[in-house]
């Protein structure tokens, strides 16, 4: 295993990129029982804004929650996400320590967290956009 955070997830909080506060717990409360992708992400690596479209896309139809990992403060952030044009919401972790403590060491990172905060999927790396829709999918389909 990778050592990155399974069976259920920790709460999270904190402030999003927009200056407003966010809960990973409220967040799947108002998802209404459907899991929630959380993409781990920082503003310094080719990877994650390689996959920058294929989050956007997904954030359409599926709950999405990204943690942006030591790219800088909340103002910091969200100039880059200006930049970019990225509307997802983006927790800030400047120091990593979220990140950390989820026992991810490098982006991008991602966690498919059902309706309990159960990790069902993770993993490292590039990854498609097919292949997390599907994740999600069956994490909702066998809940």
């Amino acid at each position: 295993s990778s050592g990155m955070q399974g069976g259920t997830m920790p709460p999270l909080a904190g402030q999003l990129a927009d200056g407003r506060q966010a809960s990973l717990e409220a967040m799947l409360h108002e998802a209404g029982g459907k899991p929630l992708l959380l993409y781990v992400w920082s503003s310094s690596c080719p990877i994650c804004r390689a996959e920058e479209g294929t989050i956007a896309a997904l954030a359409e139809d599926w709950p999405v929650l990204t943690l942006a990992m030591q790219s800088g403060d909340v103002e910091a952030v969200a100039k880059f996400m200006r930049e970019r044009k990225l509307a997802y919401p983006a927790l800030v972790d400047a120091r990593g320590e979220i990140a950390w403590s989820l026992g991810v060491r490098a982006t991008p990172a991602w966690f498919v967290v059902d309706r309990d905060s159960g990790v069902r999927f993770s993993g490292m790396g590039y990854t498609t956009g097919w292949g997390l829709r599907a994740r999600l999918w069956w994490a909702q389909t066998f809940a």
